[in-house]
């Protein structure tokens, strides 16, 4: 059984990484305090007892869920949308019961081949409908509680266990609380070609001298080291994103993924990414059924064209991408064309050893809560079938705070 990692250094260590790091714009630091981007480049080769990837994406806004996993034989649901509902004829038909969006010809594929598992009706109690809120609980898989830290910054911290240069990597302009850690401080861009420490313009002398002189305590000896890996990691993405080549098209929108691959094939050893479908983009209030059928085509045709990647470089059978929302939309449709905040929905699970098809019970149209579905699986069952079944970490306390049962998309082993 793995346990969680517990001779990291002392809090006085820890405050100058946090304090000092987050000026800096960077922090991959490996265990025993040396930042891992400067660790020689055989370390990364050393073997681990999983080379797994866990690739989140966030569809930020709330994503209406009835519209992409769409419910064709029930009746409630169309009668409760006469113009946004989406007829049976179509949807891509996946089953009996239920079709996609018809944009999503990417997740379609993934589906007919396998690699898409949906996970239905997923939530939590007493649900938020606030974005801020709401997102907040899904990142710190602490829902109507407070946390310090995210669930992926936990289970870094969990899984980072023999001095491996294991390490988070967040695409988008500024951090997740997802990947907010005890231990670990995660490397954050969004454009490589603009990637650089940041910091304000009296603090610029002062981290230029991080990187020369001889530091004289131990404390300044292990900022200089952050700060020339800060320098180090500019330099790595830089040339990693730069360099990647791919006859794989990622689709009209790239959001994220495309970055991911470039590192993933110049040797990172990052294991977990997080990605963001930036900008709330995902909030449909008002005419929805154009913007939302795109959204969905970009974010299925770039979801599946980076899977496809993952098995043009050979390891398409070590990544898995879980794709969320914070929360779905209200059944009934607005006077708007839209749809206004609600509570439960899909979650999507894909990539190689993912055994597809369709998990959890379809929320009840008939037995709405205030004109909301109820849940029927709790989003931390999601969180813990992709930590203890993918990731391999057994116990899933350190990370959930919670023992969850995990729902079998993966053969045990």
């Amino acid at each position: 059984m793995i346990e969680p990692h517990s001779h990291r250094p002392g809090p006085c260590r820890r405050d100058l990484l946090r304090l000092g790091v987050a000026s800096l714009g960077v922090g991959l630091v490996g265990a025993g305090g040396m930042p891992a981007v400067l660790a020689p480049p055989a370390e990364a080769a050393v073997p681990r007892t999983s080379d797994r990837i866990l690739v989140v994406v966030e569809l930020s806004g709330a994503n209406d869920g009835l519209n992409t996993v769409v419910p064709i034989t029930n009746d409630a649901y169309y009668r409760a949308r006469p113009t946004l509902a989406i007829k049976p004829e179509r949807t891509i038909r996946l089953e009996d019961h239920f079709g996609l969006q018809p944009t999503m010809s990417g997740f379609a594929k993934l589906y007919k081949d396998g690699n898409l598992a949906i996970v239905q009706g997923v939530g939590y109690d007493q649900p938020s409908f606030s974005h801020f809120t709401s997102m907040t609980y899904w990142h710190t898989a602490a829902p109507n509680r407070g946390e310090a830290y995210g669930w992926l910054g936990r289970l870094a911290d969990s899984l980072d266990l023999q001095a491996r240069p294991d390490y988070l990597v967040d695409v988008q302009a500024g951090q997740s609380l997802a990947v907010h850690a005890k231990d670990h401080v995660p490397l954050v861009f969004d454009d490589p070609k603009k990637f650089n420490r940041a910091g304000f313009y009296d603090e610029r002398d002062a981290l230029r001298r991080l990187v020369g002189g001889t530091p004289r305590t131990p404390a300044q000896q292990f900022m200089s080291d952050v700060a020339r890996s800060a320098q180090t990691a500019e330099a790595r993405v830089g040339e990693a994103c730069a360099s990647y080549r791919t006859p794989i098209e990622y689709g009209l929108y790239r959001f994220g993924l495309e970055r991911v691959a470039a590192l993933i094939a110049g040797g990172f050893a990052t294991r977990i990414y997080y990605v963001t479908y930036p900008h709330n983009a995902f909030d449909t209030h008002v005419f929805q059924a154009d913007t939302h059928a795109r959204l969905l085509n970009y974010a299925s045709d770039h979801i599946a064209a980076f899977l496809a990647d993952m098995r043009r470089i050979g390891r398409g059978d070590d990544v898995a991408v879980m794709a969320f929302s914070e929360f779905g939309r209200r059944v009934a449709e607005n006077a708007n064309g839209g749809t206004d905040h609600g509570t439960a929905g899909p979650v999507f699970v894909a990539g190689g050893g993912v055994k597809g098809g369709f998990y959890g019970q379809p929320p009840d149209l008939l037995a709405l809560d205030d004109g909301n579905v109820r849940y029927t699986t709790d989003f931390r069952r999601v969180y813990a079938t992709m930590v203890r079944e993918w990731m391999g970490l057994n116990d899933v306390r350190p990370v959930l705070t919670e023992q969850f049962a995990g729902l079998g998309l993966y053969e045990a082993g």
